[in-house]
C-alpha cells in the first residue's frame, strides 16, 4: 500500500491537512484536529445559544454564565493546542538548529504572555 493517508472524511472538509510535510514544524495531529474541531463545534452551538438568549431576551445573569461558559472552553481550546506546540513543534524547532531554536522560544514566551493577560 502505498503511503496511506488518514482519513479525513470526518473533519471538517475546509480543513486542509498535509502530512506530507517532513521538514516544515509538525502540525496538529488527526486524533487533535479531531479533539479541536468537536470541541470548537460545541463552542459554536453554545454561541448560537447565547445569542438566541438575547434575542428573546433572557436575564443578564443567565446570558454572563453562558458567556463564562463560552471562554472557558475557548480556553480549554487554547490549551490543547498550547500544550502540542510545547511537546511537538519546540522540541522540532530545536532540533533545527540555534536559528529556529531562537525563534521558536521567542515565539512560545510571546504566546504564554498572552495566555497569561
Amino acid at each position: 500500500m502505498p503511503d496511506e493517508q488518514p482519513n479525513t472524511a470526518t473533519l471538517d472538509p475546509h480543513v486542509i491537512v498535509n502530512p506530507s510535510r517532513r521538514a516544515s514544524p509538525p502540525a496538529l495531529d488527526i486524533d487533535h484536529q479531531r479533539d479541536v474541531l468537536a470541541r470548537l463545534k460545541r463552542i459554536e452551538g453554545q454561541l448560537r445559544g447565547i445569542r438566541k438568549m438575547i434575542e428573546e431576551p433572557r436575564l443578564c445573569i443567565a446570558i454572563l454564565q453562558q458567556l463564562a461558559a463560552a471562554e472557558a472552553a475557548i480556553g480549554r481550546v487554547s490549551h490543547v493546542i498550547l500544550k502540542f506546540h510545547v511537546e511537538k513543534c519546540v522540541p522540532h524547532s530545536i532540533a533545527q538548529g540555534s536559528d529556529e531554536h531562537t525563534e521558536s522560544l521567542a515565539e512560545l514566551v510571546d504566546i504564554v504572555d498572552r495566555f497569561s493577560r
